[in-house]
């Protein structure tokens, strides 16, 4: 839902950064329309918008606005919750966006470290494909091992801005 405040804004510098932001979000390979989607619900205060505000936001269509959520969805970046009272579906930003989408990363490094260990000891350690692969093992391996105490510095910076 659009809040007061919302209205209230330059509708043209908003569409603009819009997708300002969608093409630094494409440029990390998220889809276009899940990009202009995200970053459409990202500036309005409430971080909730429905399909048909979605579509009129940003002039797409129903079916593109759909594909473009279920992505999101998918990928974590966005939570849908039904309107009480409604049939309508709402897409909202989740709490710690940016902390929970890090956070899930960490998954994500483990298999890529295993992926790359196993590929090391296939190729072995001697040869230029077996080092890069032993080296990236090495890189995931330390970032996955670091992670947990950089978002525990997150939050405690987070605390003391209260």
């Amino acid at each position: 839902m659009v809040t007061q405040r919302d209205a209230q804004r330059d509708e043209q510098a908003i569409g603009s950064f819009i997708e300002r932001f969608a093409a630094v979000l494409v440029e990390a390979g998220v889809p276009p329309m899940p990009a202009r989607v995200f970053s459409a619900l990202l500036v309005t205060d409430s971080g909730r918008l429905t399909a048909a505000e979605l579509t009129g936001l940003l002039g797409a269509s129903p079916a593109a606005i759909s594909g473009a959520v279920r992505y999101l969805e998918h990928v974590g970046m966005i939570g849908r919750q039904r309107e009480p009272g409604s049939r309508r579906d709402v897409y909202l930003l989740r709490n710690d966006l940016w902390y929970e989408m890090i956070l899930s990363r960490g998954q994500v490094l483990a298999h890529w470290a295993g992926a790359a260990r196993d590929g090391a000891e296939i190729l072995g350690p001697l040869t230029p494909a077996g080092g890069r692969l032993a080296d990236s093992h090495d890189f995931f391996a330390f970032v996955q091992q670091e992670l947990p105490a950089l978002l525990e510095r997150w939050r405690a910076r987070q605390a003391q801005r209260g």
